[in-house]
């Protein structure tokens, strides 16, 4: 087993779905299979407008034939495995490229860059996931939570699998995946709520607003932003209760079952639509709201 890089773009002409699936060509087949049971970093190319770099982690489960498509693979994701970055890591740094597994023996970007499947070293990933996910404190657990010298103290660990294993602990935990979808979904909406326009922050500076999953996570729902939706708390209580849910175009729908349908519409915005993240690939996927509709919306 190896990690490796996957490259994907929101524009993708491939059949993608990062949290569940991601679609190749039959060249990248060995590299692929390489990765089967371990941990990926998905990378989105520089020469695409705002690119993400390194933006997400997440585990392959298996591989499969597209039977769809001749000569097409796709490599299935593990559930519940996928996690955006809390910071998105770019290809470059101050200190030059974060994957020194591009460089060639001279010490310049090789060829390599440009594979959409590319095998990963362990101390790049463990470098990749440093950046994206264990910069702030607010990402660290609370005292008895989760060990927190054994996550960020590198410099007593002797063994480069150990540290491995401490990273992979460290962002399997629900408590820490929890922290970050919270942090991703809220910058991506500015720490606004979707449903009422509103943006309150409390004394201590921190924002009332919610991080909702549209999908739960008890339902298999991933942690990723496209399955997210910042909810201020009464939003957010009848979102989970299916009083109101979302249609395909953002229009919020309002359940009949609501006992006092004029205050949930007198908090509304007035737009009547939810308000959406500047990013497209950061708003709200289609999949994830016909679930809620579907499972959660009290029509």
């Amino acid at each position: 087993m190896a990690h490796g890089v996957f490259i994907h773009r929101s524009d993708s002409i491939y059949d993608d779905s990062p949290a569940e699936r991601y679609q190749f060509p039959s060249q990248y087949l060995g590299r692929a299979q390489a990765c089967v049971g371990n941990w990926i970093i998905y990378y989105e190319p520089r020469k695409v407008v705002e690119t993400r770099g390194y933006f997400a982690v997440a585990k392959v489960q298996q591989i499969i034939p597209d039977l769809g498509t001749p000569g097409m693979y796709i490599a299935l994701i593990e559930n519940g495995s996928y996690l955006d970055f809390a910071n998105p890591v770019a290809f470059s740094g101050p200190e030059g490229v974060v994957e020194l597994g591009v460089l060639n023996e001279e010490g310049k970007i090789s060829g390599r860059a440009q594979s959409a499947v590319r095998p990963l070293s362990v101390s790049d990933f463990n470098r990749i996931i440093a950046l994206g996910l264990d910069e702030g404190l607010p990402l660290l657990p609370r005292l008895g939570e989760v060990s927190i010298e054994s996550v960020v103290r590198e410099d007593r660990m002797p063994f480069q699998f150990e540290q491995e294993r401490d990273r992979v602990g460290y962002f399997s935990s629900r408590i820490i995946r929890d922290r970050v979808f919270r942090r991703i979904v809220l910058r991506a909406y500015n720490e606004r709520c979707a449903v009422t326009g509103l943006k309150l922050i409390n004394g201590g500076g921190r924002a009332e607003v919610e991080a909702a999953h549209i999908r739960p996570v008890e339902a298999n729902g991933p942690d990723i932003v496209s399955n997210g939706i910042a909810l201020s708390g009464t939003a957010h209580w009848m979102f989970d209760r299916g009083l109101i849910s979302l249609s395909d175009d953002l229009e919020i729908l309002v359940s009949r079952q609501v006992n006092d349908p004029d205050s949930v519409y007198g908090v509304i915005n007035k737009s009547g639509r939810a308000l959406l993240p500047h990013h497209a690939s950061q708003r709200p996927h289609p999949h994830f709201l016909a679930w809620h509709r579907e499972h959660c919306f009290k029509h």
